[in-house]
């Protein structure tokens, strides 16, 4: 069973002098939901997550957790390089209440398709709640393929998967070899309606921390049939996602909150923030889409 069809925000962990800032992540939670977010991805990519630690990892998703109040899915991220690892913070957060897990591929070590399918049926046997798998090869330098996928979605707690490779020729050869309750979302903000063509149930988005009604909206117009709304919302949100990704991503959708209003500007190294050039272009953009008016 699918965690949530729509659009999950991938969402930011905001920091304020050196720690995580709470007050800040329960503002932008409860607005996320208020326009209609589908879900809440915590404490993944965009959230940092390589930078806290374990205790704060672990309360970063309990407090998101408590405060959405199951009113939509809270989905953590526990990826990690090492089963093991993987396994102890999959564990904390299933007690600390979250609907599901997202499991990046491992990183930096690397492994093998056989590798990938022990790590995550060691992973999912370890759980009583689902996974998304996590396929971003151009952050892991490990590409889940599709008969891997095909693999791991007989297990019955792996029940989706993020992914973020930009191929679409893979996305349809992983939505032709797995069954139509294997849940496909889109990892990537500018192929959302694309990888819905081929049966897809919606995204985990970056973009969608600053424009969550008009990813939602996109996703659901398109699986209500509004194909041709759902196609211009893609193309209208084209140069805001092109800005989202113009430095690597946490770095331009932080500082374009900061920009609305909504958080500090504040990241952890190796993470610092854009160049002038690229914060030009940022706040244009925000502009340009009526997200801020200065």
């Amino acid at each position: 069973m699918a965690l949530f069809t729509g659009a999950g925000v991938a969402i930011v962990t905001p920091f304020k002098d050196g720690k995580v800032d709470f007050p800040s992540l329960g503002q932008l939670i409860d607005w996320q939901i208020s326009q209609g977010i589908d879900a809440i991805v915590v404490c993944g990519t965009t959230g940092e997550a390589s930078t806290l630690n374990d205790k704060e990892h672990i309360e970063t998703v309990k407090y998101t957790v408590d405060k959405v109040n199951r009113r939509v899915p809270v989905i953590g991220g526990a990826g990690s390089n090492d089963t093991a690892h993987a396994v102890y913070m999959s564990k904390e957060l299933e007690d600390v209440g979250v609907d599901g897990l997202l499991l990046v591929t491992p990183y930096y070590n690397k492994c093998t398709q056989k590798g990938l399918v022990k790590h995550y049926t060691t992973i999912a046997d370890a759980v009583n709640i689902p996974i998304i798998l996590y396929s971003v090869a151009g952050r892991t330098g490990v590409n889940i393929s599709p008969s891997t996928v095909f693999e791991l979605a007989k297990h019955p707690r792996i029940v989706g998967i993020k992914e973020a490779s930009g191929n679409i020729s893979q996305v349809v050869e992983i939505a032709k070899c797995v069954s139509d309750d294997f849940a496909l979302y889109s990892g990537n903000d500018d192929m959302i309606v694309p990888l819905l063509s081929v049966g897809g149930l919606g995204v985990i988005s970056t973009v969608a921390n600053v424009a969550p009604k008009d990813t939602h909206d996109m996703v659901m117009s398109y699986l209500e049939g509004d194909v041709t709304k759902a196609g211009k919302l893609q193309i209208k949100m084209k140069s805001l996602i092109d800005a989202m990704f113009i430095e690597v991503n946490p770095i331009p959708v932080k500082a374009a909150l900061n920009l609305m209003g909504k958080i500090e500007s504040e990241y952890r190294l190796p993470l610092c923030p854009p160049e002038e050039k690229s914060m030009e272009i940022i706040r244009k953009e925000l502009l340009n889409y009526g997200l801020i008016t200065s």
